[in-house]
């Protein structure tokens, strides 16, 4: 469909269904297209009755790059954080979060089950806490509340997040490292191949191209994000939290301590998972979100 302008921002949405039944709003990660919601998910979730709204966030994908705001320097964020000194960026999750319902909004949809991945959910939680009335149910994948006490991601998977293109003028250099990232990050009990995981990122890089600042400027937003343990105890909506047992990127740790705060939450923990969605645990993963998202008309 055409893009759409979502708090003031031009962002690429896409939607599956029947419009006159309940929507499911799904929020991607860093750096992560809408693509990254697999087809077979979307149409599962449609198949269970529900319309189905994926959309890229700014500064990915077909969205409006914000290239108007400098890249920030990361190494000097983090200390900054660290020192609690304020941290000036082009903008934060919360601003995604407002994006998120802006879709909402661009789309006359009153409220949506909230579901979201990795940093998709911490957005999605943004949304359930802030705008409560636009939340029927929130379901949060692999992601975190963001609290400094939790565990931190393996050497190897924040070493993988960080690599550049051997040569970011080349295509294929960037298809390679972005194969490099995958294979670190994806669930070991349920490898991918390496052509299939050259396939998936050749069609990201050819789709959405290759935009380092965009992603600097998301991990930004991350990193200046305050905890959201507070903000979750808030969320009175029925809520589910899925996370697996392999992931490296977010422990699942993460994962217990936001179904923790969240007051009608529930912890679904999916063996074999790592930091992306196996096709072999997606049925299980649309049969949790699909249970509660029914817990809101109980």
């Amino acid at each position: 469909m055409p893009q759409i302008t979502a708090n003031g921002v031009q962002l690429e949405v896409e939607t599956l269904g029947n419009p006159e039944n309940p929507t499911i709003l799904l929020i991607m990660g860093l750096a992560t297209q809408l693509t990254a919601w697999p087809e077979s998910f979307c149409t599962e979730l449609v198949e269970h009755g529900y319309h189905v709204v994926r959309f890229d966030n700014r500064d990915i994908g077909l969205s409006q790059r914000m290239d108007h705001h400098k890249a920030p320097n990361l190494p000097w964020l983090v200390i900054r954080k660290a020192m609690n000194i304020p941290v000036p960026l082009g903008y934060r999750l919360n601003d995604m979060a407002e994006d998120a319902v802006g879709v909402l909004d661009a789309l006359g949809i009153d409220a949506a089950h909230i579901v979201g991945a990795s940093m998709g959910g911490m957005i999605a939680q943004l949304v359930a806490a802030r705008h409560p009335e636009r939340c029927l149910s929130l379901t949060s994948i692999m992601s975190t509340t963001g609290h400094r006490s939790l565990p931190r991601a393996e050497r190897d998977a924040t070493r993988a997040l960080m690599l550049k293109p051997e040569n970011p003028d080349d295509i294929d250099s960037i298809i390679e490292r972005n194969v490099r990232v995958r294979r670190v990050l994806q669930s070991q009990s349920f490898p991918k191949t390496d052509e299939e995981l050259w396939e998936t990122a050749a069609a990201a890089v050819h789709r959405g191209g290759y935009h380092p600042d965009g992603v600097a400027r998301q991990l930004g937003a991350i990193i200046a994000s305050k905890h959201r343990r507070d903000l979750l105890k808030r969320v009175k909506q029925p809520a589910l939290v899925i996370h697996g047992d392999e992931d490296r990127l977010v422990p699942l740790a993460c994962g217990e301590d936001t179904a923790k705060h969240l007051p009608n939450g529930q912890l679904c923990v999916l063996k074999g998972m790592g930091h992306d969605l196996p096709a072999q645990l997606l049925p299980d993963m649309c049969a949790q979100i699909h249970a509660v998202a029914q817990r809101a008309y109980a």
